[in-house]
């Protein structure tokens, strides 16, 4: 069974996304994304522009620019909305959990 594209996303989807709430080429979007995560999330050249690709075709993200090969991208409403879908989808997760995983009066329920 085919799974719909972008139903949620990656991590590296995730920072992406949010990296382009402003305009940015891919090498400064590389460098948010490392910033944004605190360093736990790096994106190479092959799979940052594969998706940068893919948000493209999907009208998530538009190109604003191209200077050489060097290309500016921005996010889009459709991306916006995906990104705060995903945002919500996320908090759910943490909210089901809680009970379970989270630490209830200083016991933890490992």
């Amino acid at each position: 069974m085919a799974r719909e594209q972008f139903q949620s996303l990656s991590e590296q989807m995730y920072y992406i996304l949010l990296s382009l709430w402003e305009e940015q080429c891919g090498a400064d979007i590389s460098r948010q994304v490392i910033e944004l995560s605190g360093g736990r999330i790096r994106i190479g050249p092959g799979t940052l522009y594969t998706l940068l690709a893919r948000f493209e075709e999907q009208q998530m993200i538009r190109q604003t620019a191209c200077e050489g090969r060097k290309r500016y991208y921005i996010i889009t409403e459709k991306g916006r909305q995906m990104l705060k879908t995903e945002y919500q989808r996320l908090q759910t997760l943490i909210r089901d959990g809680a009970p379970y995983l989270a630490e209830k009066e200083g016991v933890s329920n490992e």
